[in-house]
Parts: C-alpha cells; structure tokens; sequence
C-alpha cells in the first residue's frame, strides 16, 4: 500500500482557497490555523495551503509534453480512468475554474497512454489531474 503524499503550498487567500478546493474539487477540510493555513484531502493527500499575501512569481514557464506546453511547477493526483472522467464532469459545472488545458488524453496507444487535464487554483497554483486504465501504465516506458 501506497502512503500519502503530503504538499505545502503557497496561497494568496485562504478564503478563495477554501472554496475552490472544498466546493469545487470536493476536498475535505482537515486543520487549519485561521489566518495562516488550512490541510485539504486530495485524494486521500495532506495538502496544506499556506498563506502568504505577499505577490510570488508562480510561473517559472513552461515544458512541452506530447505537443502541449504545461506549466511547471505543477501538482496534482494520478487517478483511475473513471475517477478523473468523474472528475472532468464535475469541473466542467464550475464556471469559475479556469482551465490551463482541457481534458484529453494523450500518448494514444503508446506505454503510459494517459487522460490529463490542467487547471488553476484562485492563487494561481497549477494542477494537473492524470487518469490511468492501470497502475502499470503510470512509469511505463
């Protein structure tokens, strides 16, 4: 069994932060100190907001995957096809989410054949969410 996998970030509103990621990704909210930080479950990973009001340069620019320009720094969660179909759906009812790439799967019929989408949360932190058929396919070559 896998463990989780535990993210600090950085935030610009804890408020916007909270909705987005409880309301509109569905997370659970775990502790918080009020003005400070609050923990997320993102698919059963300890996510911890951290507010900092101050401007940060989230955008170090871009890498080219499978003809696509993503943002890097990322992050996200590796989650079974039907997941991030469910998923996929479920954002599509938001229209706050700002989407960075819209659903599609890439390298088809190749090892690591993927559904991947980018969004952006209100702080500006891109994720990615990824759907596999298998587990093997996430590091195959």
């Amino acid at each position: 069994m896998r463990r989780p996998f535990h993210l600090a970030f950085p935030v610009t509103d804890l408020d916007s932060t909270k909705r987005f990621y409880h309301d509109v990704l569905g997370c659970t909210v775990g502790r918080e100190s009020p003005g400070k930080w609050v923990d997320f479950d993102l698919f059963g990973h300890q996510m911890s907001a951290h507010l900092r009001p101050q401007s940060f340069a989230l955008n170090a620019g871009s890498g080219a995957v499978d003809g696509d320009a993503v943002p890097i720094p990322h992050f996200g969660v590796v989650l079974t096809m039907e997941q991030w179909h469910a998923l996929a759906e479920r954002l599509k009812q938001f229209p706050e989410v700002s989407w960075i790439l819209e659903p599609k799967v890439r390298f088809q019929g190749e090892p690591g054949e993927q559904g991947t989408f980018f969004i952006s949360d209100p702080s500006g932190n891109a994720l990615e969410f990824k759907g596999f058929q298998s587990d093997e396919q996430i590091f195959a070559v």
